[in-house]
């Protein structure tokens, strides 16, 4: 008993016998040799296989039928021994003894104008198939249609022919290893025809030169939008870099400057110095200033340059520039975080000084809290620096720091009311914090039952800014009332109540101490 093996060929499998197989893929493995791997041989080689599977798909009943020796032999005498088809190169080969094989009919892609359906009936009938169309066009107009609807159902009915076993069979030529390379290298040498024919047909030329002149077009068009963008950039570079320079120039130097208004000016009104001297110890600020001026001026010098560049197109050394200019920006970088970390030690140490006055208003059960007239404030000129609930203004020409207050009630401890003003510094040392704490300068009046709070506090004019509070505490015994004033919201911070009442509410209304807490009070004494 022999040996069976399951294969596959062309899509279809079939059980065959070990000496079958053994010959019929040495077979294949010849053809394989000697048609070569490129893509015109896997196209021959594939067909042959096409053409096996179809042989013996017709010599088996079922699936259960075993491919033998003896049909792998009349196979290869159909199609063709490998030895005859190697010696083609020589002499011509005889052709395989087998009768020739009948036509089909297959619609004809390669000559198709709709369906092919021509094409196939000219090849089965050896006619030229424009006759073919000339009949069916005839006959659409002899019959009424009839002759569209015969068309239809030919094409619809007849299949294609898809691959080279198909032609051949669609030719009346026996499909056999020889014919199916000749057809194959006929296909691939007509393409090559066609495509040099393209080539050199004015048509062909002509576009060729159309697309060239579009591409040339476009590449121009787009170059020209390029140089346009490119000198907007630049355009806009130099504004802003000289804009930028004037501004901060005048900032740093003149302070309130002539160019107040102009579009991209650095805040004319930043005097830099000035601002600097608000917290930076005096010897370092000239440092501080060169460093500021070298950070800032030295990308705003930058993007006029290389606005000028983009604009004007002049040559320069431009790594030499840029290595200097980025070289000098590290410098100062450092120079400034080297100050600024000096200037960190300033702020070491926190102190704090409290204050406490007994209010004497005679036997009175209630004490109204009013902020002081704010006039006096609308005087002085606002340079828009808050820095932590800190601002700088100009009294008598000079910059001065402001720092706002805030106001808490607590209960007292004993039958007076009493106001408690608790200062806060900071500085390189207890000390030192207690010294900058003698800079800040707070003031209220009180007359009779009324007290008037100043909503700001000043720093002295040799003071620098420290991180400076001032923070009011109005002790109020057990019993007693304090009434709120209307703008006392200005100062008043999230005051401790029973009804838990927003700051916001809490003014213009008379607040009693109880043993619970501050109570809203309905009336007055």
């Amino acid at each position: 008993m022999k040996k069976t093996f399951t294969i596959n060929i062309s899509g279809t499998v079939f059980n065959i016998e070990d000496d079958a197989y053994e010959k019929l893929q040495n077979y294949i493995l010849k053809l394989k040799q000697h048609f070569g791997t490129g893509e015109e041989g896997n196209e021959i080689v594939s067909d042959i296989e096409a053409r096996i599977s179809e042989l013996f798909s017709e010599k088996s009943d079922d699936k259960k039928t075993v491919v033998t020796i003896s049909w792998v032999d009349e196979v290869i005498e159909i199609m063709g021994s490998p030895e005859d088809i190697m010696g083609a190169d020589t002499e011509e080969i005889e052709e395989p003894i087998s009768a020739k094989r009948k036509r089909r009919l297959y619609r004809d892609p390669d000559r198709r104008v709709i369906g092919g359906v021509c094409g196939g009936l000219g090849a089965y009938f050896n006619m030229d198939p424009v006759i073919l169309r000339i009949i069916f066009v005839v006959l659409f107009f002899v019959t009424s249609g009839a002759g569209l609807l015969a068309y239809l159902i030919l094409w619809i009915a007849v299949p294609k022919a898809l691959n080279t076993s198909q032609r051949l069979e669609m030719r009346g030529q026996e499909v056999t290893v020889s014919n199916i390379e000749k057809s194959i290298k006929e296909e691939v040498i007509e393409v090559k025809e066609s495509f040099n024919k393209l080539k050199e047909s004015d048509g062909y030329n002509k576009g060729k030169q159309g697309v060239s002149q579009f591409g040339e077009f476009v590449y121009t068009f787009f170059k020209v939008i390029l140089k346009i963008f490119v000198v907007i950039i630049g355009v806009i570079l130099i504004l802003s870099g000289f804009f930028g320079l004037l501004g901060f120039i005048s900032s740093l130097i003149v302070g309130h400057s002539f160019v107040s208004g102009w579009p991209m000016v650095w805040s004319p009104e930043l005097h830099m110095p000035g601002f600097l001297n608000q917290f930076v110890s005096t010897g370092s600020v000239t440092a501080g200033i060169i460093a500021i001026a070298l950070l800032v001026g030295i990308p705003l010098l930058a993007m006029l340059f290389i606005g000028t560049k983009l604009v004007f197109r002049y040559k320069s050394n431009n790594s030499m520039i840029a290595l200097s200019m980025i070289g000098v920006w590290f410098i100062a970088l450092i120079g400034l975080v080297a100050i600024s970390a000096g200037q960190v030690g300033n702020f070491r140490s926190q102190t704090s000084l409290s204050n406490s006055e007994s209010i004497d208003c005679g036997s009175c059960q209630t004490l109204y809290l009013e902020l002081a007239d704010e006039n006096k404030w609308d005087d002085y000129s606002d340079l828009n620096w808050d820095i932590n609930e800190f601002k700088v203004v100009l009294i008598d020409g000079e910059e001065r720091l402001v720092g706002e207050t805030s106001l808490d009630i607590e209960k007292s401890s004993t039958d007076n009311f009493i106001v408690v003003i608790k200062k806060r510094s900071r500085g390189k040392s207890n000390s030192d914090a207690k010294d900058n704490i003698q800079d800040i300068i707070y003031s209220y009046t009180l007359n009779d039952s009324t007290i008037f709070f100043d909503p700001y506090f000043l720093i002295s004019e040799d003071g620098q800014w420290r991180d400076q509070n001032v923070d009011i505490i109005v002790k109020v015994p057990e019993g007693k009332t304090v009434y709120l004033g209307d703008d006392m919201d200005e100062i008043i911070r999230d005051i401790d109540n029973v009804s838990n009442t927003w700051d916001g509410d809490m003014i213009g209304k008379f607040w009693q101490m109880n043993p619970e807490g501050l109570t809203l009070k309905e009336w007055d004494d």
